[in-house]
């Protein structure tokens, strides 16, 4: 979903000249504030001129991630000097330290459950969410999204993402209570045209699974042997406010698995610009249904990776496996 990127930057720093004219007005002479305001009409004066969102340097578009995070960027990354490079790579590289250790533990066992997964960004960091609960009253959930965009900005909202799951979960709702009040949540502080992709499902000991899709890809579901997908009833998070999704519930017996992915695997290309698909992914879910989850997970990525034959990889790629044992 596209949306006017310059309309959302005005508005963002029309609202910051206010905040800081507010703090200089209630605090007074401030060199580091002054600063900042004189920064905010400089780029609210490259609107007037058309040249906001433009390279000092090239003239080429900053980068669309770079201005989300900072609307006061000028520079495009090919123009940053030696220092702000650094700055940037060292950022960059802290960002993904920390998304790697919001990430679950793998290999993980809970109450006759199994389940592993894979994550690999695209870049430094991605906007893939993947995450394994269990509370202290021993109900299991897992989680596994894909925020729109890409880059910084899509890495930012993963991690809010994942704070507002951790911080519902808790509270003992029912599935399809804890994803409408995560999307009212997640949708109330994002920028328009930003949402997410999200399957979320309660595991029970007897092998029942309740789970809501909204937006995802299907998410496989191999009961004895036969694949069954399990499509999207709703729309993604953060689209409208005081949005519904429903539920879905299946039992899984003993030896059956579900396989959740995003679309970074289903829309994966090759050389010649052909799409990997479901179909194919059905095949590898269908040929490894006696496999522990990470020999699944591996196998998908496997030949997904087979399949691209070299071409270069766009979209990150996660993939999570859940067997009942």
């Amino acid at each position: 979903m596209s949306f006017d990127l310059d309309l959302v930057m005005r508005e963002q720093l029309e609202l910051r000249r206010d905040r800081v004219a507010s703090a200089l007005s209630s605090r007074g002479p401030d060199p580091q504030l002054t600063a900042l305001l004189r920064e905010v009409d400089e780029a609210l004066a490259r609107f007037e001129s058309g040249s906001y969102g433009l390279c000092d340097a090239c003239h080429d578009p900053v980068e669309a991630d770079r201005l989300i995070a900072n609307p006061l960027e000028r520079f495009c990354i090919d123009h940053l000097n030696a220092k702000e490079r650094t700055a940037l790579e060292d950022d960059l590289k802290l960002a993904s330290e920390i998304q790697r250790a919001l990430l679950p533990a793998h290999d993980l066992r809970f109450d006759g459950w199994h389940f592993d997964y894979c994550y690999e960004p695209a870049g430094a960091v991605s906007g893939d969410y993947v995450d394994i609960i269990r509370t202290p009253q021993s109900d299991v959930y897992f989680a596994l999204g894909d925020v729109s965009g890409k880059g910084i900005a899509a890495s930012m909202l993963m991690s809010k993402l994942h704070a507002v799951f951790r911080s519902l979960i808790p509270l003992g709702l029912t599935v399809g209570q804890l994803v409408e009040r995560a999307s009212r949540l997640f949708g109330d502080s994002m920028l328009p045209g930003q949402y997410a992709t999200l399957i979320c499902g309660h595991l029970a000991k007897d092998g029942t699974v309740f789970l809501c899709n909204a937006g995802h890809p299907p998410a496989l579901l191999n009961h004895n042997g036969k694949i069954e997908p399990i499509s999207a009833t709703g729309l993604p998070l953060g689209m409208f406010p005081n949005q519904e999704f429903s539920v879905q519930t299946a039992t899984l017996a003993p030896g059956d698995f579900l396989l959740l992915y995003t679309d970074g695997v289903s829309e994966a290309l090759n050389t010649a610009d052909e799409e990997y698909g479901t179909e194919r992914l059905v095949g590898i879910a269908t040929a490894s249904h006696s496999l522990p989850p990470k020999e699944l997970v591996d196998g998908c990525l496997s030949d997904v990776s087979t399949f691209r034959r070299g071409a270069s990889r766009v979209d990150d790629i996660t993939v999570l496996g859940i067997r009942r044992t």
